[in-house]
């Protein structure tokens, strides 16, 4: 029966569903760093970090700003740093710029000034020279020159479990482009369950009896594949620009072609 001959087909693919998981989920992403360094450093144009006015959270109730970033230099401009309790400034600092130090892995703060609220009084500490260069001082901050780098396609190097830490972190400070990374982290749980949607589809068209004899299964075939890598293109492009959940969009493929495959399913021979 037509079930009998699917059963060695399921049995595979379900070998390659949990193959593929793996890899792609655990061992693959840390092996693609390399390769991401590599076309950054030789491929592609230096990256410039063009946001401005840049508002994150990087703790609870503490924000950071900064109106401009030189990723060349590591250097951030017209910083601010906001601390709230119940909904209450209660400490702010500010810096004409910020610069990492990659000896001691810290920023530099320069021509800072620091002023901490309660509510009986105000008192402001004045920039303090504490070094012949200038008014200085070092601070440790949640966030580092990697957190201005450039974001595209970074998430092919992360595990699954990293992309799911890269998630929360920038949900927590509010930042943009999100979605590509939900997305490719939804890809993860479905590309195995593709598989068997494949193969499903391919069985069946290969098994049903046709006047046109074998070319037209093989173009069936392909038409078929072509229209489920287009229907995938879309919703994964539509749910990076924000237009479409990203669990949607991973699911909706593979749903779409299992009921797909189900009506074709009826028309083979028992």
């Amino acid at each position: 029966s037509f079930r009998r001959l699917m059963l060695p087909y399921f049995i595979a693919s379900g070998i390659i569903a949990v193959a593929s998981f793996v890899l792609n989920g655990w061992i693959i992403p840390p092996s693609n760093r390399d390769r991401l360094d590599f076309e950054v450093k030789y491929f592609n144009k230096t990256y410039n970090f063009s946001n401005r006015n840049l508002h994150m959270q990087i703790q609870p109730n503490v924000y950071l700003y900064v109106q401009d970033y030189s990723n060349q230099s590591n250097t951030g401009y017209q910083f601010s740093l906001e601390r709230f309790e119940d909904n209450r400034l209660v400490d702010k600092l500010v810096a004409d710029n910020i610069v990492w130090d990659t000896t001691k892995n810290k920023w530099i703060l320069r021509y800072w000034k620091r002023k901490q609220v309660d509510s009986l009084f105000q008192k402001a500490s004045l920039a303090e020279k504490l070094n012949s260069n200038g008014y200085e001082k070092d601070t440790t901050l949640a966030i580092t020159p990697a957190d201005f780098k450039n974001e595209e396609r970074k998430y092919d190097g992360m595990t699954i479990p990293e992309l799911t830490h890269h998630i929360q972190k920038m949900r927590f400070r509010g930042s943009t482009g999100v979605e590509a990374f939900e997305v490719e982290r939804h890809l993860r749980y479905s590309a195995p369950f593709t598989i068997f949607v494949l193969v499903l589809m391919g069985v069946i068209v290969s098994a049903r009896k046709s006047r046109g004899g074998t070319g037209y299964q093989i173009v069936l075939g392909f038409v078929l594949a072509f229209a489920f890598i287009i229907f995938f293109t879309m919703t994964r492009t539509f749910a990076e620009a924000g237009s479409m959940i990203p669990v949607v969009a991973a699911w909706l493929p593979n749903v779409v072609f299992t009921f797909i495959s189900a009506a074709m399913y009826k028309f083979v021979p028992r």
